[in-house]
């Protein structure tokens, strides 16, 4: 069975072409698709309105509320370990990446052709100061933290059992779970997509976020820091 875990926060207004996407999913995957629905503290009317879809819309789910919202890695985490699938899957709910990627990442997962498949992206169709942006950070991302990191970046993945397994024993409360997916190792594999314009609403993935993100990734899997603490030291005795 596939675990499909989908954090949720602030997508009040993508709901309802969530559930219809999922439930075009659910046919081509039945019976061996569970979704695991996890808010994250959302301050909007996300929970509730899952809480009463969910029973009509004929998908095998489970709904978890985060007491507050602890970031979307936080809820993946909390997602991965309510799932009692024995593959798994991450998809966002703002459907920026399109849900056609969750059977390709299970194609290759079930063919044992990898631990752990990435998306890939390719190509954003995001306006061009959003697109700046993403392009700057991932570069800094490669250049100081992960080199193998695809230049488009990556947000979403699949996963076996023992891929879930070893992931979860990780247990840093500020790291990155995309770099922990790269320095776990296993067999990886990637599929290239094109990131989709969003249609609802407006990112919570602000520049702040992604400074504090770099910046937790950066002391969490690199000497970097260590390193320059050094020279300033060396060069204040020096002068």
């Amino acid at each position: 069975m596939l675990s499909l875990v989908i954090p949720v926060y602030r997508n009040e207004a993508s709901l309802p072409d969530l559930l219809a996407a999922l439930q075009d999913m659910e046919r081509t995957l039945a019976p061996q698709l569970e979704i695991v629905f996890v808010v994250d503290g959302s301050p909007d009317r996300c929970y509730d309105i899952l809480r009463d879809r969910l029973p009509a819309s004929g998908l095998t789910a489970t709904l978890v509320l985060l007491t507050r919202n602890f970031g979307a890695f936080a809820a993946v985490r909390a997602g991965l370990e309510h799932a009692r699938g024995d593959l798994f899957a991450v998809m966002a709910a703002d459907l920026q990446e399109p849900p056609e990627l969750v059977p390709r990442m299970h194609s290759l997962l079930s063919a044992g052709a990898a631990d752990v498949v990435v998306a890939e992206r390719t190509l954003r169709n995001d306006p061009l100061w959003q697109r700046w942006q993403a392009t700057l950070f991932w570069a800094l991302y490669r250049r100081y933290v992960v080199p193998e990191m695809p230049p488009g970046g990556v947000d979403i993945f699949a996963c076996n059992l023992p891929f879930r397994n070893a992931l979860l024993q990780l247990s840093e409360s500020r790291s990155s779970l995309i770099a922990q997916i790269f320095w776990l190792g296993f067999r990886r594999a990637s599929v290239p997509y094109v990131r989709q314009q969003r249609r609802h609403g407006e990112s919570a993935w602000t520049w702040h976020k992604k400074v504090a993100y770099l910046a937790d990734s950066v002391f969490a899997f690199t000497d970097l820091p260590v390193r320059l603490l050094t020279r300033a030291g060396m060069l204040g005795m020096g002068v």
